[in-house]
């Protein structure tokens, strides 16, 4: 290494440096002409020039360069969600539903995210883009979710809110309440097929009276429908009586 270095010193940066460059590329123009030059030059202790001894000793041993250039990749560590999905910067990816709690390791890389478990590769998607989003495999999911697949966050508002206001409300509270907006789907879409056998209007109402009892999840529309409650009109709270007690202090006494 000391004597490639001292080669380059003397035959090649000793002869530029008194010579002015005005851009990059011109002075590695300069340096490969001379690097050639040296490459040429037959030494007296070889008798062949650097060159030659390369043709003929390294170059026949080399292996052709790979088809793809190398990528850099970083691997991490990662537990999949119940929702059988794994975190990397901020997106999620799914995996096999059967390795769902299981830890894995994520290799990521500027394109891709590859998913391994006990060093096999499970899974493989493009990088995707967006906060907080889902990027799902139909064949990652249990064939009870695969029902749901063309089904969206927004596609589900956009249906509710045709309904009514108090539906889309519901609706929204529901998917805001999951720590992932996927997890609320089966109850969401399951309330708004209520409406094709008891009608939007009453799914209307019964969303309204779920709304006032704190309800989020599908099964307590389904009862109110069931049970005629959106039917009813909600009892309201009355002012009863005045109290009338000696211990009772009344406005003039504070004056």
């Amino acid at each position: 290494m000391e004597v490639g270095v001292q080669v380059v010193e003397r035959w090649i940066l000793a002869r530029l440096r008194n010579r002015r460059f005005f851009s990059l590329a011109e002075l590695n123009q300069a340096i490969h002409e001379l690097l050639e030059e040296v490459n040429r030059r037959v030494t007296k202790h070889l008798g062949a020039s650097r060159r030659q001894l390369f043709e003929a000793l390294d170059q026949p041993a080399l292996k052709p360069l790979p088809g793809q250039a190398y990528q850099y990749a970083e691997w991490k560590q990662r537990r999949a969600g119940l929702d059988y999905h794994v975190e990397v910067a901020k997106h999620y990816y799914s995996v096999p539903h059967a390795l769902a709690k299981q830890k894995l390791w994520a290799r990521i890389t500027e394109r891709t995210v590859e998913i391994f478990h006990k060093g096999k590769r499970v899974a493989a998607h493009m990088r995707g883009s967006g906060s907080r989003h889902h990027t799902t495999v139909a064949e990652h999911m249990p064939s009870s979710h695969r029902r749901y697949a063309n089904w969206t966050p927004d596609r589900i508002r956009r249906d509710a809110a045709a309904n009514g206001p108090n539906t889309e409300i519901l609706i929204d509270v529901i998917l805001r309440s999951r720590p992932h907006p996927e997890q609320g789907f089966r109850s969401c879409i399951g309330i708004l097929r209520l409406a094709k056998t008891h009608g939007g209007e009453r799914l209307e109402a019964a969303c309204e009276r779920a709304l006032e009892i704190g309800a989020r999840s599908y099964s307590p529309v389904a009862s109110i429908l069931k049970n005629n409650l959106d039917r009813r009109t909600p009892r309201r709270a009355t002012d009863g009586p005045a109290i009338d007690h000696p211990n009772i202090r009344g406005p003039q006494y504070f004056h």
